[in-house]
């Protein structure tokens, strides 16, 4: 299978966020955004790291988003892929596999790739249920999409679903990347970033990868099936120049610093805020941390480099749960976290997951009131989700908490599965009664209107309150 270069140099690669429901694509995060208060949607990322790649290999790249908007079957028809790729999330795994038998219809000599999270569990089912796709990738994908575009074999690439005539074949998992440096830039420059903008000022914002892998094995997240429990990172060096890149070429000043974990390597924390410190680059940004991992001075120097904002996943307010989940933290690990990062000037965006099997109506009580006794500036309350490939699914299977109306569809809004106390409903009544309780305080309404510096501030925040008021 291996061709000329200078031919292969001629070929196509259209990779696509499908036309399906707008979602946080991101393996271990596969949210529909449109339920959500103060998640905007992301960039691509995926994607413009693969057509990275592929630009490397000699390929001429197109990304689009199409959940954003566009015309699928005009661009197959006028690009005219080689290849097509698409990222495909449990939620939506039947839209979005529509858009692979599209592309054969219009283009029957395409080659059709998928890559998402799915493959953890699902990649044979997958392929047998879907005829028109051709490859499907598990795991990390720059290096398993570098190789099938440069042309070699199947049976010598790691990590892929395939057909082999009628058999479907997987040829084993491949090893993470080590050197996440080896990886080029995302391909900014075959996006629209205007579209992607942070949710409060509405300024454009770019999201940087700058570490993979989370060592904590939590019940219900995918990020260590997904990504390892080694945390690789980038380096410094690596990171700021992505960085200027992002404010030289493109006059981008706002980031998310996107990984699994943050703040688990200090010096690495304080070296990269120092930095950006001493690049004199005047930007903003944002990232998550544990609970059990920061500290004042950390927070301080976080904060002189241009943090604004960091997430938290506290999950729970209920240690029973917390010890259930596996999340390794205490309430008071919490609430010392919380008071660091509020002293050090930086806002706090809270995460909480309601309808774990365990869950009942004391539990749910629990945690709205530690949310709102941690006061934050910003909540999330999901409800559980047993994606495939977490362990929270293979518990879900084995104590046979699916039923034949089970759906990821609304994957964190409406549950999938009951708890061993509380109905799906009950569950979904009480994430909205938290979310309420939460948000609709006259002190936080008057803390939040009295921060608003911008006419955009004004009306992403009056957006934010009308979905807390309406939600059914």
């Amino acid at each position: 299978m291996t061709e000329n270069i200078e031919e292969q140099k001629k070929k196509r690669v259209l990779l696509i966020y499908p036309p399906s429901p707008v979602m946080n694509r991101e393996d271990r995060c596969q949210q529909p955004t449109k339920e959500l208060l103060v998640i905007p949607p992301l960039p691509p990322q995926d994607l413009m790291y693969l057509a990275a790649v592929a630009e490397k290999v000699g390929l001429e790249a197109k990304i689009e988003d199409y959940s954003q908007g566009g015309d699928y079957e005009k661009d197959l028809k006028e690009f005219n892929p080689d290849y097509l790729v698409i990222n495909i999330a449990t939620p939506t795994l039947e839209h979005d596999l529509d858009a692979v038998k599209k592309a054969k219809e219009i283009c029957p000599n395409v080659t059709t790739i998928a890559k998402g999270a799915a493959f953890l569990t699902l990649g044979m089912a997958i392929l047998e249920e879907h005829k028109d796709l051709d490859i499907g990738i598990l795991g990390e994908a720059e290096e398993t999409l570098k190789e099938i575009l440069e042309g070699k074999t199947y049976s010598d690439i790691l990590g892929i679903y395939y057909r082999d005539d009628l058999l479907i074949k997987f040829n084993g998992p491949r090893p993470f990347i080590e050197d996440l440096d080896s990886i080029p830039f995302p391909a900014r420059h075959l996006v629209d970033n205007s579209i992607y903008r942070r949710p409060d000022n509405n300024k454009v914002q770019a999201t940087i990868k700058v570490s993979r892998g989370c060592p904590f094995h939590c019940f219900f997240c995918l990020a260590t099936p997904v990504s390892g429990a080694k945390v690789r990172r980038r380096s410094v060096e690596n990171i700021m120049a992505e960085i200027k890149e992002c404010v030289e070429k493109y006059n981008i000043t706002n980031f998310l610093f996107w990984s699994d974990i943050f703040n688990l390597d200090k010096k690495w924390v304080y070296d990269l805020c120092q930095a950006i410190i001493d690049s004199g680059l005047k930007i903003t940004w944002s990232a998550n941390t544990r609970a059990d991992t920061a500290d004042y001075d950390m927070a301080k120097k976080m904060y002189e480099s241009g943090c604004r904002l960091v997430s938290i996943g506290v999950e729970s307010g209920s240690q029973y749960m917390l010890d259930k989940m596996g999340k390794k933290i205490t309430l008071d690990d919490i609430r010392r976290t919380v008071k660091i990062f509020k002293k050090a000037k930086i806002r706090i965006y809270n995460y909480f997951v309601i309808g774990l099997p365990w869950e009942s109506e004391e539990t749910v009580e629990d945690t709205i009131r530690f949310a709102i006794e941690l006061d934050s500036d910003f909540i999330s309350f999901y409800t559980a989700t047993p994606l495939p490939g977490s362990t929270y699914y293979n518990y879900a299977k084995e104590h046979n908490l699916f039923d034949k109306d089970t759906s990821f569809e609304s994957a964190y809004f409406y549950p999938a599965v009951n708890t061993h106390h509380l109905t799906k409903d009950r569950v979904f009544e009480l994430h909205k009664s938290a979310i309420r309780r939460f948000y609709l305080r006259p002190m936080y309404i008057l803390r939040m209107l009295s921060r608003i510096r911008s006419f955009e501030e004004i009306k992403n925040y009056f957006r934010a309150g009308m979905s807390v008021l309406l939600r059914k």
